[in-house]
C-alpha cells in the first residue's frame, strides 16, 4: 500500500511521533501508537489537520480506529473534505 496524501499531511503527522526517524519512510499500515502518538497527542493532531485541511472531525470521529494508522487518519480527512 503506497501513500496517497499530501505533503501537507505527512508532515503534520511525522510532527507528532517522536519514534518515526527523519529518513523512516511513513508507511500507511504503520502504527502511530508505537511511533509515540498518545491520546494528548492525538487530538492535537486532529486539530491541526482540522485546520490544514478545512474539516471539522465529528465527536463520534474521535476514536482510536481513527488515529491508529496514517491510512485510516487520511481516509477521515479525505471523506470529510468530500463531503
Amino acid at each position: 500500500m503506497d501513500a496517497d496524501w499530501p505533503e501537507e499531511f505527512e508532515n503534520l503527522v511525522r510532527s507528532y511521533l517522536p519514534h518515526l526517524g527523519d529518513g523512516d519512510r511513513l508507511l500507511p499500515d504503520a502504527d502511530l501508537i508505537s511511533l509515540g502518538l498518545d491520546s494528548l497527542n492525538a487530538v492535537g493532531l486532529l486539530l491541526d489537520l482540522e485546520g490544514a485541511f478545512d474539516v471539522t472531525v465529528p465527536a463520534e470521529g474521535l476514536t482510536i480506529k481513527t488515529v491508529e494508522s496514517p491510512h485510516s487518519l487520511w481516509s477521515t480527512i479525505e471523506q470529510l473534505r468530500k463531503a
